[in-house]
């Protein structure tokens, strides 16, 4: 009797599994035609504890500000911290400001500063991840948390095996992530060899909102590219 209940209850599962299928494509279409609509935009990642009065939230907002002065709109994950700040400093400048809002059991609520039709939200991580790669033209990373590492780590592992265009990664923040850039290039590039010298080329640290446009700047007009492509 429990193998038959315990059959019965597997096949329940594999059957949700399968019709949750239809939930993640329609993620995934409603992604697409709200996201293709928008135009050449610039993803800023970072810590969702980030306060108001901390310098790097000041430091995002004005870099999304910058951004979007350049001609580019800002996307973030949608919630507070850093992401409020780019969403924020974009909406200041009087440009494009889109939110990518996931479900979370803590930390993660709509921000105030995301243009009112470009407000996504999603169940799955992998789905929004998409959604960033797919649609923007460049990373901004400001300090962050495993999140920040995780689309960080991701998107230069799509870079190096070809699954993505290329586009600049540019690292805020000198203090914060100087040290896992030494640990990167002594410990997996020099020591063991695990990765090439050339897939650090798109990776850049700077400390300044000006830093961030010249590389964003540099690397569509080499390129062939504007803002406004």
């Amino acid at each position: 009797m429990r193998k038959e209940k315990h059959y019965k209850g597997w096949n329940e599962i594999k059957t949700n599994d399968s019709w949750a299928i239809f939930k993640i494509m329609g993620e995934f279409v409603n992604g697409y035609e709200k996201m293709s609509k928008i135009g050449p935009c610039v993803s800023i990642f970072g810590s969702a504890r980030t306060k108001p009065d901390h310098k790097y939230y000041k430091l995002a907002e004005n870099v999304a500000k910058k951004i979007v002065e350049a001609g580019y709109g800002v996307i973030t994950g949608g919630g507070p911290g850093i992401m409020e700040a780019g969403n924020k400093g974009a909406h200041l400048g009087g440009g494009t400001s889109v939110g990518l809002n996931i479900d979370l059991p803590f930390e993660q609520h709509d921000n105030p500063y995301i243009d009112s039709d470009k407000s996504l939200d999603f169940d799955y991580f992998f789905v929004r991840k998409v959604m960033f790669v797919k649609y923007s033209q460049g990373f901004v990373v400001m300090p962050g948390g495993f999140g920040t590492l995780d689309e960080l780590f991701e998107a230069i592992t799509l870079i190096q095996t070809h699954k993505s265009e290329r586009f600049p990664i540019i690292l805020v923040g000198t203090d914060f992530w100087e040290g896992l850039m030494d640990w990167v290039k002594k410990t997996l590039l020099d020591e063991f060899g695990n990765i090439s010298a050339k897939d650090l080329d798109l990776i850049h640290l700077v400390d300044t909102e000006e830093e961030v446009i010249s590389i964003l700047d540099a690397f569509y007009k080499e390129s062939g590219l504007s803002p406004n492509f």
